[in-house]
Order: C-alpha cells, then structure tokens, then sequence
C-alpha cells in the first residue's frame, strides 16, 4: 500500500489526477483482500514515463505502463475511451480522456470505481457502489457491446459472480447466454489463464455449474461438458452422475495448483466415451482413454509441456492405487518415488472424497511411504547406460527396456551390486558382442 501511495503521490505532485482503480476498489468495499492495486490518471504515457525511472511500456498503445517502484509493479492507465473492438479484444485506438469517460469504459460496475485514498473517498460514476450492496454482477452500459469488446468477460463474469457469490443481472446473463458460443473466438491461451484463476479458487465448482448452465462450458471444454447425465454404479458413487462426482471432488482440494486443480476437473472425462452396460455400469480404460483426451486438451489450452506431462499422467495414474496391495514391489516403489507423487495422492484423496466414500487408504499410503527411504524409492541405478556401452552394447529398442528391467531387480531386491547387474544385463541383452 505505501508504494501503491507513493505512485499515487508522484502522480498528483506533478499535476495530475490519480486514483487508484478497478478491483481494489471493489474489494476495499467488500472488506477482502486485494492481490493487485491499478492506478488510473490524467498523465500521458509519455507524462508517466518522465515521472518515474523504472517503467515498461506493456500497453503504451492503450495507455497503459507498468511502474516498478520498490519490490512492486504498478500498471498505471491513462483515463481513457477506446474506439471500436474488430478483434474482440483490442480496442482501433484510444482517446484520452476523463474519469467518467474511462469508467463507462470498463466491464463491470463493481471494476468501474475509483478510490482516493487521501480522503477515503470512492468516486462512482456507473453505479458500482449499489451493485455491491445488491450483490449483483451487471455490465456497464449494453452488456453485449461489452462482451462484444471482449468476449473473455464472458468467462470472466462467471469467474466473479461464483467467486463473490453475486447473481448476474438479467440483461447481462442474457447477453451472456445468448453470446456463449463466441467464446471460441478466445484463444487458447487467454482462456487457459482465466480457467486457471476460476480453478485455484475455493468457487471453482460453483463457477464450473455456471459455465456449464450459461452454456460456456460445452465450447471451451465440450469433454467436461459431456459428463453431466452419464451414469455410475450407485454402488460406488452414490452421489450420482460423472458431473456431480467431478464437482465434488474438486470441492474437496485445498489451496491446490492449477496443474492439479485441472487433472481433478479431467480425472473422469474418459467414462462419457467408456461407458458400457454389463453386469453392472463400466468404464473400462476410462483412465487411458481420458489421459489421451487431456493430452488434447492440454494442446488446445496451450499449456507448457511440463504442465500437460503432469496433468496427463495424474489422469492416467489416478486408478494406479485401487490393488496397490497387490502391486510388484517394483511398481509400487516407483509411483511412491514419482516426482508428482504428492498431487497424485491429493488427486486420490478428492476421487474417493468425491464419492463419498471413506479415504483412509490414502492415509495408509502416505505412511507406507513414509516408511521408505528416498533412496529405497529412487535408488542410484546399479547399472547405467554407459556401462552397457562400454561392455559394447549398442543404443536400441532392448537397451532402455534392459535399463527398465534392471532397475526393477534392483528395486525389488533380486539384485544388490553391480556384478550381479552386470550379470543379469547379460542375460536380458545377450552376450555382449566381440571387440
């Protein structure tokens, strides 16, 4: 706050307006929390620029710089009125303008305030104020001219509204509805990055039934979508469907990464495509078949390669533990010593809660691998590749599976030194070739 004032200061010392702006102000109001504090002002970017010596130009067309000042950045906007939005994002051009041009602007009443906090006054020109106390999501102005401007608030209306716990307002939830399907226009990665923020908070499940009743939900992950209605054995879930089951499960995480949050959110999306009526309701493969359609989904939301790695092996494993008893000592200590054993575990913990079914394995499972030593679980190989280069073996098919193979003796016990490493990738390869 004090290097949010200092900004403030410098700006107003110089002869400008300046307030601080948007969500702070908002959630000022609401008594929570703010990770962020936006500046709006009558300077110029080029004004800013002189004013402060640590900037960068991130939306200098817009207006927009960011001010670094201390440990803290700062975006610091020039009011503004934008022009016409051809790409459903950016505005053609921009005119500078004044506070109450700038706030009639913005997406949503209760982002369009203004906050001076030498005189802790709240400057509301759009209604913003009673919205809060209604507790009610409305749109400035024509809410489908808004959405038109920038068809990502239409996820992030829902993403609000659960996470307030406000209703959207009749005119804007019909517009929203009725615009749902031009969330495809988005691209990927802007929707991943509000997908991500709708996850990670403890709303996640209520804006998930949000997207799914607006109908936003069948455009951005048709996969998710299509669990709702699909049956399972009463026996196992008495919850009911696919789609409660999820939601119930994602209810049970805990301050959980985005990575994790999404693999919950997946973990089941391979029963819709699975299901088959036999002696009883099965989705056989279902955690195979769902891995290959998150690797997908990882594609089309543009996540990093180590993120779409973790998200699909947490749903291809997430059935790994059902017969843990009955595993090769081998296996087992190879998904206890796996790097992400961690979510892999709280993945298991929210499957089962979200069944309401009784988690005390999960507890066995941790004490069980509390027992191990980490080099008992991921053990310093015996035998490495070069070593079976240099006994003149060559890279190939049979190599890395040899390494696979010797490395599961070593971890169940059949073998114990080198010599009888070495000893037994003779027997796996063959004898080694003459020199």
């Amino acid at each position: 706050m004090d290097a949010a004032r200092s900004v403030l200061s410098r700006l107003r010392t110089a002869g400008f307006e300046a307030f601080f702006a948007g969500g702070y102000v908002r959630d000022k109001l609401l008594g929570r929390p703010s990770d962020e504090i936006d500046i709006a002002t009558s300077a110029t970017p080029d004004g800013i620029e002189k004013l402060f010596s640590r900037t960068f130009a991130v939306g200098r067309a817009f207006g927009v710089i960011l001010v670094l000042e201390g440990d803290h950045k700062f975006e610091v906007a020039t009011f503004r009125s934008d022009g016409r939005y051809e790409d459903g994002r950016h505005p053609e051009n921009v005119v500078f303008s004044t506070p109450e041009e700038d706030a009639k602007r913005r997406d949503f009443t209760i982002n369009g305030m203004f906050y001076d906090p030498d005189t802790d006054r709240v400057i509301d020109y759009v209604g913003g104020k009673a919205d809060l106390e209604r507790r009610v999501l409305r749109a400035i102005g024509n809410p489908r001219a808004r959405f038109t401007e920038d068809r990502l608030r239409l996820l992030r209306a829902v993403r609000l509204s659960a996470r307030l716990g406000f209703a959207i307002d009749g005119p804007t939830d019909a517009a929203l509805r009725e615009m749902a399907p031009a969330i495809v226009q988005v691209s990927g990665e802007r929707i991943r990055d509000e997908l991500a923020k709708i996850l990670v908070d403890p709303s996640r499940s209520a804006a998930l039934e949000k997207l799914r009743d607006t109908g936003l939900l069948r455009h951005i992950l048709p996969e998710a979508a299509a669990m709702e209605g699909v049956p399972q054995p009463p026996e196992y879930h008495p919850e009911g469907d696919v789609w409660t089951h999820t939601k119930l499960a994602l209810d049970t995480l805990s301050n959980p990464t985005f990575e994790l949050a999404l693999a919950v959110l997946l973990h089941d999306i391979g029963k819709p495509p699975t299901l088959v009526r036999a002696d009883r309701i099965r989705f056989n493969n279902h955690d195979h078949v769902g891995a290959d359609m998150a690797a997908r989904i990882a594609d089309r939301l543009k996540l990093s390669n180590e993120q779409k790695d973790l998200v699909v092996w947490l749903v291809q494993k997430h059935l790994a533990f059902l017969q843990w008893e009955l595993m090769r000592s081998s296996t087992l200590k190879r998904l206890l010593g796996h790097d992400h054993i961690d979510d892999l575990l709280k993945l298991v913990r929210a499957d089962t809660l979200g069944s309401m079914a009784d988690d005390k394995y999960v507890d066995k499972l941790l004490a069980l691998r509390a027992s191990y030593k980490a080099e008992e679980l991921k053990p310093p190989p015996l035998v490495t590749g070069k070593d079976l280069i240099e006994m003149g073996y060559k890279p190939g098919p049979g190599f890395k599976q040899a390494l696979t193979d010797l490395m599961d003796a070593q971890l169940e016990g059949t073998i114990a030194d080198k010599n009888a490493a070495l000893e037994l990738a003779k027997k796996l390869l063959g004898p080694p070739p003459a020199r």
